[in-house]
């Protein structure tokens, strides 16, 4: 008989929906229950494409034995984290301050009152790798629960104030210039991988929003190494088995140093946010690779993971037919069946080979650039490139005759919005409407089917059932940030107007009186506290891309509510992200805001004519992270950059400010490149 998460929408969810275990979701039905029967509370929080909670779920809960002690014993409630960041953050902080790590799937037992007392992550059936089997858990936890009951509710309580007590902002106002963002780089450099690229050992995690800040360290010192610590981390990354050689897209993190053996997961997020690194990088260097890596990635979001109705999905598994990566790797007899005599070419190229480089499958890589094998097997490049992007679309298609990786389709407002961003960027900086179309058909879905009458946002929807669960902060800082992208790409003021008024509820509803921004809003369920997360973790902390988002609205309105509420915020983190720089890569962006002077340009006339296209093109040309572009113009206009200003002659002008400050307005397009280039730094 299926449980209680049947009548869920979250695919991780109803992957459960059949198990013997008594699963609830998170609600009212399932703590009442607990206070009712005075019972502690297993909780179980998961995604769907995270392999271990797979490897948990087909050992534990679906063992009837192990179910049978859980339902005895416990309440158990399963989560996804992706619906319900709020209550993942909670206890994976509690976690985190019981065991020193935290991870997914994450086992938190709490009272009825949802107070954490015991916490961990993965547990096997069988007691192995040091750690007490899944049943030895329960039953221990269980036995304390009925014998120590007073001490746990004592520990419980204890454990509360403790991760209660961390809700503040990291410090002291500090100074917002130019030498914390070299101490940032610095320590960067400190952590660099010279061989292999990226920060830090194994497991590598690809770092988009630290790669964004070198990126701007790099542009804004030409120094020959924060270029190279960019360029060699790209390059390696998008020629290791990280990236999908074949399908495009990003997977999870490398396992290894060298960005050879993936976590084989694919996110969402990831992709989002790693296309527009390399899209950036690509405008300020024009180096092909880049907008290749750029293309592909988006194509594979467009091609595998688009609803019909304009959403994006949340990720792919990395498991298919119960096996980590089977889908995406190869096997020498497999590519010479699909190839014939292009195999031996492409092998070489592709690293596939006889016995394998991983458990004795060959996971596609490039470890050397397409000159080094053109010359190694004697043909011009260009051929080279040409064959093997062919056979490429050979080895995909008998690829997609495998068991695909399960999908998980819901649709999450904030991870729409960093997809939406990139696209609004790409069709933009590529001149590709079909990315445009793409960004502003999000848009209208996002806005038909996630925005409530009044404004506010839910958090996630899945084809055939209604939208659910009060959005977060990132879901509206995330939106707003894309919603701003795409207005300067379109000239549409209905995205300026809906970004704004996201700012607006962040405003209202969310901010903290001492600084930043809670997570939930202040109508949001009561849980045992209201969490409020700074660190950028493998997405952007909701309080960072918040204050991104403010200083932009600033710099087009004026409005001095939102540079404060940035501003102070941003001065909060100062010490922290000038230690820590890849732990609070988006504060370091949005600190650059701050520490070099930022341009308001307004274009006044048709978007689409031709004399407002010439100035266009001189104002968005290169990577220019340090400037807000309004078009349009009028009486009516709901973008206050654009208010009062007149054509010269009837024709498109330009008008370059710095702090409201304008030069001369010109209509020529000559006269206003003059003008950015006097007007940089």
């Amino acid at each position: 008989m299926p449980n209680q998460l049947q009548h869920e929408t979250s695919p991780y969810l109803l992957q459960h929906a059949h198990n013997p275990v008594e699963w609830y979701p998170w609600g009212e039905m399932a703590l009442a229950r607990a206070t009712a029967e005075n019972k502690p509370i297993l909780l179980s929080i998961g995604y769907a494409a995270c392999h271990w909670c797979h490897v948990m779920a087909h050992e534990s809960f679906e063992d009837q034995e192990t179910a049978a002690l859980m339902n005895q014993h416990f309440i158990n409630i399963k989560v996804d984290r992706e619906e319900r960041p709020d209550i993942d953050q909670i206890y994976m902080n509690a976690v985190i301050a019981m065991r020193g790590q935290g991870g997914w799937p994450l086992t938190a037992v709490l009272t009825p009152q949802g107070q954490p007392f015991f916490g961990g992550t993965y547990y096997p059936k069988e007691p192995r790798y040091g750690m007490p089997s899944f049943q030895q858990v329960l039953l221990s936890v269980a036995q304390a629960w009925e014998t120590q009951k007073e001490q746990v509710y004592a520990s419980a309580a204890e454990l509360t104030q403790h991760i209660t007590g961390g809700l503040v902002m990291a410090g002291e106002a500090g100074a917002i210039n130019k030498a914390l963002l070299g101490r940032a780089l610095h320590s960067m450099g400190g952590r660099f991988d010279t061989r292999w690229g990226g920060f830090g050992p194994a497991p590598k995690f690809p770092q988009p929003m630290a790669l964004e800040f070198l990126l701007r360290g790099a542009q804004a010192t030409a120094d020959d190494k924060l270029w190279h610590m960019l360029h060699h981390t790209l390059e390696m990354m998008a020629r290791g088995g990280l990236y999908d050689q074949i399908g495009g897209g990003f997977t999870r993190y490398s396992t290894d140093a060298k960005w050879l053996v993936p976590h084989f997961e694919k996110m969402l997020y990831d992709n989002a946010q790693l296309a527009r690194i390399y899209l950036h990088t690509w405008q300020a260097t024009a180096e092909p690779l880049y907008e290749r890596i750029t293309r592909e990635t988006l194509d594979y979001v467009l091609r595998e993971m688009t609803d019909p109705s304009g959403g994006f999905y949340s990720s792919q598994d990395a498991d298919s037919e119960g096996e980590e990566g089977k889908f995406y790797v190869w096997s020498l007899d497999e590519l010479r069946d699909a190839l014939g005599q292009e195999a031996d070419l492409v092998s070489l190229y592709y690293d596939i080979s006889l016995h394998g480089n991983w458990e004795g499958q060959s996971i596609p890589n490039m470890p050397r650039r397409p000159a080094e094998v053109a010359a190694m097997v004697r043909v011009p490049e260009a051929e080279l490139v040409a064959r093997i992007n062919a056979a490429k679309q050979t080895l995909y298609a008998r690829r997609a005759q495998r068991i695909w990786p399960g999908k998980d389709d819901k649709v999450l407002t904030a991870w729409n919005g960093l997809m939406l961003a990139a696209l609004a960027e790409a069709g933009r900086v590529f001149n590709d409407a079909g990315y445009t179309e793409a960004a502003v058909r999000n848009a209208e879905f996002l806005y038909a089917n996630l925005r409530t009458p009044h404004g506010r946002l839910y958090r996630t929807w899945k084809a055939g059932h209604s939208a659910k669960y009060n959005g977060y902060l990132e879901d509206y800082a995330f939106l707003a940030d894309g919603l701003l992208a795409l207005y300067q790409t379109t000239a549409d003021e209905r995205w300026f107007s809906w970004a704004q008024e996201l700012a607006e509820h962040m405003l209202a509803h969310f901010a903290d009186p001492d600084g930043g921004f809670f997570d939930t809003a202040d109508d949001h369920e009561a849980l045992i506290y209201r969490p409020k997360d700074v660190q950028d973790n493998a997405t952007p902390s909701g309080n960072s891309v918040a204050a991104t988002v403010l200083l932009q609205l600033n710099l087009y309105t004026g409005d001095s509510r939102y540079a404060h509420t940035a501003e102070a915020a941003i001065a909060s983190m100062v010490e922290v992200m000038g230690q820590y720089p890849t732990g609070f890569g988006q504060w370091l962006n949005a600190a650059t805001l701050l520490a070099n002077p930022c341009r308001e340009i307004a274009v006044v006339g048709d978007p689409t004519a031709a004399d407002t296209q010439a100035l266009l093109a001189q104002v968005w040309q290169g990577y220019q992270p340090y400037q807000v572009v309004a078009v349009g113009g009028g009486e009516q206009t709901a973008v206050p950059l654009l208010a009062n200003r007149p054509q010269l002659n009837g024709r498109a002008t330009a008008y370059v400010c710095r702090q409201f400050a304008c030069q001369r307005p010109t209509a020529d397009a000559a006269e206003l490149h003059t003008q950015l280039m006097t007007n940089e730094g």
